[in-house]
């Protein structure tokens, strides 16, 4: 696959999400480059605003094998991963993959899991990989995480550990339709006369994974590099911040650049593509004092700040 032709197989995957899925032009333009990237997505908004449909259309755009599982309170490591059951006909234990073994999975609701389901998925997260009593069992490639929580609701919620929540390549919000988009929305649920929305599948994962691939081609000038380093420092130095964005942060902004700039026809990365990734990229991964978050500062004006008084390097 040339890396010329990937704009436009992209630009018919998100046509084939946007038969399901109205509006939301920028969610679905950040998840594709997210999921471009191969990276984790953090889909943090309020019940009923499409984040489970955003997750099974690009799945089935994608031509991705699509895994689903709700997290509650009670549920427990190996129903996420699988685990070793008895053979009686065999006489030994055999592993049974979960639900966890799937190309995209959608991980609803993930504050509401306990800790011993975050350490699996986490290890499932970095590793790609889970372990069991018989051994380590690897993840197909792509591997991704698309997981939803609710901001507002914290009652039966364990808060995600930072070393998890740093794992996420973006944290994205949805947000409302506009009333033209809400409107559209119920004009099409009446047409098709089901709840259900076709998507048809634009590639496959083979395919896919070459465009994953084909991000590496893209150049990043060492000037870029440096703009890039330096907004995150300015994250950790900046007097409102308790904990600023890791190196990973650097790592996850730099891949959304590359992809951004493929996704754009480009082989090189220019300063724009970091701008517009580095609040999704970076403001999950800060941790503001308690003074400042009393008055309402969160990880995104700190990531804004640093943006602006980061100067801006000239490309080759």
């Amino acid at each position: 696959m040339q890396p010329s032709e990937i704009p436009e197989l992209m630009a018919s995957v998100r046509a084939a999400v946007h038969r399901a899925v109205v509006g939301r032009e920028t969610v679905v333009d950040r998840i594709a480059t997210a999921l471009l990237a191969d990276g984790h997505i953090l889909l943090e908004d309020l019940p009923g605003l499409g984040k489970t449909l955003l997750a099974n259309s690009f799945a089935r755009a994608l031509g991705l094998q699509f895994g689903r599982i709700q997290f509650t309170a009670d549920l427990l490591p190996q129903d996420l991963t699988g685990g070793e059951l008895y053979d009686a006909k065999e006489g030994l234990f055999r592993f049974r993959p979960g639900p966890i073994f799937a190309h995209l999975l959608l991980a609803d609701e993930i504050n509401r899991a306990p800790p011993k389901v975050q350490s699996a998925l986490l290890e499932a997260m970095q590793e790609f990989q889970v372990t069991s009593p018989g051994g380590s069992h690897p993840l197909a490639r792509p591997f991704l995480v698309v997981a939803t929580q609710n901001p507002i609701e914290l009652e039966g919620t364990y808060p995600l550990p930072e070393a998890q929540v740093d794992r996420f390549l973006v944290r994205l919000a949805v947000g409302y339709p506009t009333a033209a988009e809400e409107a559209l929305v119920l004009r099409r649920r009446r047409e098709r006369r089901e709840d259900r929305a076709e998507v048809p599948a634009v590639l496959d994962v083979d395919r896919f994974r070459q465009m994953q691939l084909a991000v590496e081609s893209v150049e990043v000038d060492a000037g870029l590099e440096a703009y890039i380093v330096g907004i995150v420092a300015a994250t950790r130095t900046d007097p409102r911040t308790e904990v600023g964005a890791s190196p990973r942060g650097s790592l996850a902004l730099q891949k959304l650049a590359r992809a951004r700039a493929l996704l754009a026809g480009r082989d090189y990365a220019v300063p724009d593509d970091v701008k517009e990734f580095a609040e999704a990229a970076l403001a999950h991964r800060i941790v503001v004092r308690p003074e400042p978050w009393i008055r309402g500062i969160r990880g995104d004006r700190i990531v804004a700040s640093a943006v602006e008084k980061t100067p801006v390097p000239k490309v080759r």
